[in-house]
């Protein structure tokens, strides 16, 4: 029996879900967090916890984390890191459920708060029959709910795909193979407030309705999530928000009216460099109203009220006059300029360049041994072939800062350009590379994972990748006013800190690759989020149009500077002839040929070099270690026994054939030794394959 030193009962609520047994549990672990829920559904358990500062954080943002925290206990496992056994730095993979649980949170709290706010997830048991990603969401959800801050939840989602054409959540391994949909749907009762998705170029109507059936299947979680806070009894934590005065806004938008509007709808370089100006003489014009001392304490509050000025600007301009900030159409796209080639030693290169944004992209071609393996608690970790990297350092905003390790933005961008590209890439059977791409972004205003997207296209057909269609990306904004919303193509930064949605999507002509959508509204219809979904298939097209003009299909060959490799395809069982004992022939092959050999369990062996002589030398040994006897064909064996019935002769490494005495001429003889010597290099033909047994003759065959 479990003691509770709180002496507290355990408290539970559960229900079927799903074809599952979930419960949500209270009282058994975490006694001292502000709160913690215990969440367990099937075999998958994991823990949600939350504390919470005890006092503001004296900073100009919101001090929430949200870590995800696998634990290969959890998988039965034992990390496959030769020298790193014990959990460390999370995972990209876990960092990207991180942002995941993150993305639907974080717009529920109220603007000022400034608590320090942490909540963890930790997957103590995983059922290997799904990924534990949307069980974690619900467990940090669960304990958010119960923790009696400002929070304006629970958030509940699910991961869904489909299969056969039905939608289904909690795929198996081998349902999430066959899917061509990876979809996660996470928001409040009311609405939505967090799309991603992967997809194999699927339709918007594909994505609308999975959004829609996800949606309604969810809203169970929300059901249970209250009903336990309302077991619990929650008590309200007091706070206070950190936020401009009533005076100072007004101070504030008095100032700036007439001063705004369009006088600074302009392209957005002048509009900066406008509104910088506009902001030194606030600030000089408040310092000489009420005094240097008194405004100095203050000018954090005036700046703040300063910028909600700009923002409210931004969005009238939009919902008053149909006019963005820049001066754009509500669907107008900001200039495009690219270019391929750049960069002169590097398999392939590109910049893409949308208004002040700007992404340069570098792609490197190499043997598949040099594909990453993945390393987490879940079981099917596998590898992966192509790498896309994203790096934005802070020059690219105009500001200085420390240059370091990636950043959960930084990793969370790179994933997302690399689920764009992943549906058009060649088979690992039509080019045996393992690919790795670099987007460097160059300049910062807007869309910058898109521009990674879009560079990174060109760039793998400038180096050659056979890529099956061109991807293209654009992100899309919302702007919300009562009843009526205004959907906005290629959103800009002003855009985006004004509006109340950032959704990006990819897609080639044939649909959609990826897709993130993330709501600072609390929930939205799917309805709604469908005309965003729709409108972004008018700009993609023009966006590809663009990259066409540029680079319209891949080089017709690979980069001179990118490895050659050729494939053999070998029977498995004859895997070890190529290895040899220890390693020995395999070393040996690649001692003598420069080659570099990779072989996979199905069979397919890839040969690599920069030498076209050194691959045909390789391609030759293996072949010659590996092929399989065949009737009618002629060979080059050599002696290597002799019997009075006849010699036996080795036709290939391994396999030797009997060549009897009747069919070693086409007279007869007396003697095998009147013909044949050993070691004697002689050519002979299969005639017969029975049982594993090669008859071999020498008539007809010239020598």
């Amino acid at each position: 029996m479990i003691i509770n030193p709180n002496g507290q009962d355990i408290t539970r609520v559960e229900r079927e879900f799903l074809g599952k047994k979930l419960s949500l549990e209270v009282g058994r672990v975490g006694f001292r967090s502000t709160a913690s829920v215990l969440v367990r559904y099937g075999d998958t358990v994991v823990l949600g916890t939350v504390a919470v500062g005890n006092r503001p954080v004296q900073l100009d943002y919101f001090p929430l984390s949200v870590d995800y925290e696998e634990k290969f206990y959890a998988a039965g496992k034992i990390s496959g890191s030769r020298f790193i056994k014990r959990e460390g730095r999370p995972s990209d993979e876990a960092v990207l459920i991180g942002r995941l649980i993150d993305r639907p949170i974080r717009p529920l709290f109220p603007k000022g708060y400034r608590q320090e706010v942490q909540v963890v997830a930790t997957v103590l048991s995983m059922d290997p029959d799904f990924r534990p990603d949307c069980v974690a969401m619900l467990a940090a959800s669960s304990a958010l709910n119960l923790a009696g801050v400002p929070f304006d939840g629970p958030v509940a989602g699910l991961r869904i795909g489909r299969v056969n054409g039905e939608f289904k959540a909690f795929l198996t391994a081998e349902e999430r193979v066959v899917s061509d949909l990876d979809l996660v749907v996470a928001g409040v009762k009311s609405g939505v407030t967090m799309v991603e998705a992967g997809a194999n170029e699927v339709s918007e109507q594909t994505i609308i309705d999975g959004m829609a059936w996800a949606y309604e299947q969810y809203q169970p979680l929300i059901e249970m999530q209250n009903e336990l806070r309302e077991k619990i009894g929650v008590t309200e934590q007091e706070y206070t928000l950190v936020k401009p005065s009533e005076e100072i806004m007004t101070a504030a938008f008095d100032w700036t009216e007439g001063k705004l509007g369009e006088d600074v709808r302009k392209p957005y370089a002048e509009r900066n460099e406008l509104l910088d100006t506009l902001r030194k003489q606030f600030h000089e014009e408040m310092v000489a109203k009420i005094g240097e001392e008194e405004y100095a304490a203050k000018r954090p509050e005036y700046d703040e009220a300063l910028t909600m000025a700009y923002h409210k600007d931004a969005r009238n301009g939009i919902v008053k006059d149909g006019v963005r900030p820049d001066g754009r159409k509500l669907t107008e796209i900001r200039p495009l300029s690219s270019e391929v080639g750049v960069l002169p030693r590097v398999h392939g290169s590109s910049i893409f360049t949308r208004g002040l944004t700007q992404a340069m992209n570098i792609v490197t071609l190499a043997p598949m041994s040099f594909a990453q393996m993945v390393d987490t608690m879940e079981v099917n970790d596998g590898e992966r072939r192509y790498m896309h990297h994203y790096n934005a350092p802070s020059y690219t905003v105009g500001e200085p800062g420390r240059m370091g390790s990636p950043g959960r933005r930084e990793i969370g961008h790179g994933y997302l350009a690399e689920r764009a590209i992943l549906p058009v890439l060649p088979t690992v059977e039509d080019f045996p590379y393992a690919i790795r791409s670099v987007t460097e972004i160059m300049s910062q205003n807007g869309s910058t994972s898109m521009a990674a997207t879009c560079s990174a296209c060109m760039a793998l057909m400038d180096a050659g990748v056979p890529i099956a269609r061109i991807v293209s990306g654009i992100a899309m904004g919302l702007i919300t006013d009562g009843d009526k919303f205004y959907v906005l193509s290629d959103i800009a930064d002003a855009e985006d800190f004004a509006g109340d949605m950032d959704f990006k999507v990819t897609g080639t002509e044939k649909g959609i690759t990826a897709l993130q959508m993330d709501m600072k509204v609390h929930g939205l219809p799917v309805s709604t989020l469908s005309k965003a979904i729709e409108q972004s298939n008018a700009g993609r097209a023009f966006i590809r149009e663009h990259i066409a003009s540029v680079i319209a299909a891949p080089r017709s060959a690979i980069s001179p500077l990118a490895p050659r490799i050729e494939k053999v395809k070998i029977n498995p069982l004859k895997i070890g002839a190529v290895i040899g004992k220890g390693g020995e022939m395999i070393n040996k092959i690649i001692a003598e040929t420069g080659a570099q050999i990779d072989i996979a369990e199905d069979g397919l062996v890839t040969v690599a070099s920069n030498d076209a002589a050194s691959i045909a030398k390789a391609v030759e040994w293996i072949k010659g270690l590996t092929e399989e006897p065949e009737v009618g064909k002629i060979y080059t064996g050599k002696v290597v026994g002799i019997k009075d019935f006849g010699a036996f002769v080795n036709i290939l490494p391994g396999t030797d054939g009997m060549l009897h005495i009747s069919r070693i001429a086409e007279q007869r003889i007396n003697k095998v030794e009147d013909v044949l010597k050993m070691g004697q290099e002689v050519k002979v033909k299969i005639d017969s394959l029975e049982n594993g047994k090669i008859g071999l003759t020498m008539k007809g065959v010239s020598q």
